[in-house]
């Protein structure tokens, strides 16, 4: 092994790793990590395979097990492992009927409950669908169990709040599991995020690292409450300035503008195909554009930066637009706005992400053949929209800069699974949730595809921009910190990425973790 004398001082330490690869360490630019930490703690279903029997099992043995708990809680279940391609509350109703049940969906954007849960809830066929939400029923207009987007509310405000121990205990089993994927760095993508049964967040983080219990570089996004408008900005500015920490800054603002194809919430240029008769048949817009444009402005002229989520082709349009309102406000200052999910992109925005300097954050182990997309999902979109899914490579091609995240708990937070997709937009062999006959063997839309490097730079150096840690973290380079990962094996031959796995994690040349 050759070691550059200049750089060994009398208390460097010289690894040989003999072959293994070593890569900056993978910043997360749009993960949930105390909501991946509480999933565990609760009825956590997203380690299984997608099978009805199987959840119904698993949910009856927490039941029995935790026999104290007034509500059950809990998450992570596919609609592709029921008929039709949802649960229903008489599932959840034959495990346990004197309790409610509040099941999240693997995407948090629906949730299964049971029929005591619509009961207590106040939720019957006379209940009317809310504004940004959608009560699933049946032919007769009985609400089934499942609800969408803002309808969970009232469910989910049945969940008992989690006490700073608990909330606590879930930040640092989140922080450990991202550790032992690689990730050394991460933006929440929404401190006080009202979906997953979580609670506000701020002072788990502020606690934690008080407490020099953070290990890992965070960048926190603040919650941008759409029923609230602007009169929130005093709040979120308070919120801000005590958000100081040794690894801890919070100086984003997370926007929600639409929801997630698969339910019909995300907001699109023309009407789905194939819809059921109570869907929207364009999606749903959770902020008035013009209200929109307003609000990123306003934060701009504040000096936040704006985290953006858009599914669908309206949604990013309208994200677009209001951004650009964003960068003629921000005047001097240096901003990294961004838009993350991208299902669905016209092809006459892409040139925009490069002409406004927005970031196109991608979550790219979405971007593959599963059964729940090819089933539920393509359907709605129909042949033409359906070529232009997760249109990565055209983004890249069109000047876009990128920024990777896994949205975890929504789906696991491993970047090499994640990285292998970007590349053959295939599933890996290694990951569970990659179901269906092509799933890891048939490219979705192969030209969509990236390449190892714009993979890789997506994961580190553009995930450090978004999270602000370009001049310290991202790069392998003098001054930067020793972020570091090392693989078992070289990303560069690897068959399959997602096969490989970290062996060592240091943050600041610290080792925080090794494979055992």
């Amino acid at each position: 092994m050759g070691v550059d004398t200049d750089l060994v001082g009398p208390g460097t330490q010289v690894h040989d790793l003999g072959g293994a690869g070593l890569l900056p360490g993978f910043i997360d630019a749009h993960v949930h990590p105390v909501a991946g930490g509480l999933a565990a703690l609760r009825c956590d279903l997203s380690e299984l395979a997608h099978d009805r029997r199987g959840y119904l099992d698993a949910i009856a043995e927490y039941v029995r097990t935790h026999p104290d708990e007034p509500v059950i809680s809990g998450s992570g279940w596919y609609g592709d492992a029921f008929p039709g391609g949802l649960p229903t509350k008489d599932d959840l109703d034959s495990v346990v009927g004197d309790r409610p049940v509040v099941l999240s969906s693997h995407d948090g954007h629906g949730v299964w409950s049971n029929s005591e849960a619509l009961r207590r809830a106040g939720i019957s066929a006379a209940t009317p669908d809310p504004d940004g939400g959608r009560i699933e029923r049946d032919e007769r207009g009985e609400p089934t169990g499942v609800l969408f987007e803002r309808a969970f509310d009232a469910v989910n405000a049945l969940i008992p709040a989690d006490g700073p121990d608990r909330l606590r205990d879930a930040l640092l089993l989140a922080q450990q599991r991202l550790l032992s994927v690689g990730v050394t760095g991460w933006q929440d993508a929404g401190v006080g995020i009202p979906a997953f049964g979580l609670t506000d967040t701020l002072d788990t983080y502020l606690a934690a690292d008080a407490a020099g219990e953070l290990v890992a570089h965070v960048c926190g996004a603040l919650w941008w409450t759409a029923e609230e408008g602007i009169g929130q900005l005093g709040t979120i500015l308070d919120r801000r300035d005590s958000a100081r920490g040794p690894r801890l800054h919070i100086d984003t603002v997370k926007v929600m503008q639409d929801g997630i194809c698969e339910n019909c919430t995300a907001a699109m240029l023309e009407p789905y195909c194939n819809i059921p008769a109570d869907a929207h048949s364009e999606g749903l817009s959770f902020i008035d554009p013009v209200e929109l444009a307003d609000v990123c402005a306003l934060l701009a002229r504040n000096d936040f930066h704006i985290h953006m989520h858009a599914v669908g082709d309206r949604a990013v349009r309208e994200c677009l637009d209001a951004l650009s309102s964003a960068v003629t406000a921000c005047g001097d200052f240096a901003a990294h706005h961004q838009i993350a999910h991208l299902d669905v992109v016209d092809p006459l925005d892409m040139p925009r992400f490069r002409e406004l300097g927005v970031t196109a954050n991608i979550q790219a182990l979405w971007a593959r053949r599963d059964i729940e997309i090819v089933e539920r999902k393509l359907p709605l979109l129909g042949p033409e929209r359906e070529g232009r899914h997760f249109p990565f490579g055209s983004l890249l091609r069109a000047g876009a800069q990128l920024a990777m995240g896994s949205d975890w708990p929504v789906t696991d937070p491993n970047p090499l699974w994640a990285l292998h997709t970007a590349v053959h937009r295939t599933g890996s062999r290694a990951d569970p949730h990659a179901i269906g006959p092509d799933a890891r063997t048939v490219p979705l839309l192969a030209d969509e595809a990236i390449s190892l490097r714009s993979a890789v730079d997506a994961y580190t150096a553009g995930a450090a921009r978004v999270t602000h840690r370009a001049a310290r973290a991202g790069t392998i380079e003098v001054g930067k910190d020793a972020d570091l990962i090392v693989l078992d094996g070289d990303i560069t031959t690897a068959d399959d990425i997602g096969e490989l796995a970290v062996q060592t994690t240091m943050v600041g040349g610290a080792v925080v973790y090794e494979r055992p």
